[in-house]
């Protein structure tokens, strides 16, 4: 397979799907600007012009009309914004007409559309430019919501998006654009909806979403140095979310720690810790952890960023909390193991 970047990997699943659908089309507000939304389109519009890389005016909300509109009468629209906060300019759309269209006509209308909106960070962006907002557009039925974490999920999770006849909004976080692994050719979907277990382990399950995963793998390669199996789950898919996969790993392994690049209530971790108490509050063995970020505004300050984002080193803290007992066995055993090597020797 070959090697592509995270950015890369979006523009392959637009060009995959643009030569096998004449419906989808990008619209979006400076998609043709020379930078080419951070590379994630470079060279589409040269191939297919400007009746499907369309230029939108300055004016959010009646793109998101407009794009609705279109997927109504069978398009398939992905518009671009190129910070996610500017979302909140077109929740009337979104949440009153996206969102209820489908339900409203008994499924005989359907809403073919994706909305992507890349999450800033660093360079001091500030509190206007660096928001997540992925758990807000989760409380609203009738979307649907992806949050990739690697290159290969950015090309499945966008084209399934883009193949999905509900309206699905996508979030990308800027800081993984840079980051490369293999991607599949061709039309490769990724099931909306599941989870993906990217570690396995008995003795904690550790959820993480969109940049947070690469964190608690590093964590989880750390624990292992100390003995301890970490089950690691990337939710890839937010809303639905793939409770049966987290609820059977929590039943396995008794602790639960959930690491979110979001604000600690109401969002994603706070939904799935009230499920979890309610469907398999017998099999935690101590209380749920969340890593989020802290419960105000992103800093602009880079002294401040540096401090504001959670890393491995928080979820390695929140591990060592929970298994503290197991953490403490493991030591006893290997400094038994060493006294007893050394009353055995010659000396």
């Amino acid at each position: 397979m070959p090697v592509m970047k995270f950015s890369e990997a979006i523009r392959d699943a637009y060009l995959q799907t643009m030569r096998a659908n004449s419906e989808v089309y990008l619209i979006g507000v400076g998609i043709i600007d020379p930078k080419a939304v951070f590379g994630s389109v470079e060279g589409l519009l040269k191939e297919f012009g400007e009746d499907r890389v369309v230029e939108g005016p300055l004016a959010e909300q009646m793109l998101t009309g407009f794009a609705f509109a279109s997927a109504t009468l069978g398009m398939r629209p992905v518009l671009i914004h190129h910070r996610v906060d500017f979302l909140p300019l077109t929740m009337d759309q979104i949440v009153n007409h996206c969102a209820k269209w489908s339900y409203m006509f008994g499924g005989q209308q359907t809403v073919p559309m994706v909305i992507r909106g890349i999450v800033g960070r660093g360079w001091g962006n500030g509190p206007q430019h660096t928001q997540s907002l992925h758990g807000l557009m989760a409380n609203i039925p009738g979307l649907k919501v992806v949050v990739p974490s690697n290159a290969a999920d950015a090309k499945g999770l966008m084209i399934a998006a883009i193949l999905d006849n509900d309206p699905v909004i996508y979030i990308d976080h800027r800081w993984l654009h840079g980051d490369s692994c293999e991607v599949p050719e061709g039309l490769y979907q990724i099931q909306l909806g599941k989870a993906n277990i990217l570690r396995e382990g008995v003795d904690l399950t550790l959820v993480a979403i969109g940049p947070m995963v690469q964190e608690a793998l590093i964590a989880a390669k750390q624990a292992a140095e100390s003995g301890c199996s970490i089950e690691v789950i990337d939710l890839r898919t937010i809303r639905p979310l793939d409770f049966e996969t987290i609820i059977a790993s929590v039943k396995k392994t008794g602790h639960l720690i959930i690491a979110d690049s979001d604000w600690p209530h109401f969002g994603v971790a706070s939904a799935l810790i009230s499920q979890i108490s309610q469907k398999a509050f017998g099999a935690l063995k101590k209380a749920p952890i969340s890593i989020t970020w802290p419960d105000h505004p992103v800093p602009a300050s880079y002294a401040l960023d540096a401090k504001y984002y959670p890393m491995a080193k928080q979820i390695t803290e929140a591990i060592s909390k929970l298994l503290s007992n197991i953490l403490y066995e493991n030591i006893s055993e290997q400094t038994s193991k060493s006294h007893a090597g050394v009353h055995a020797g010659p000396f």
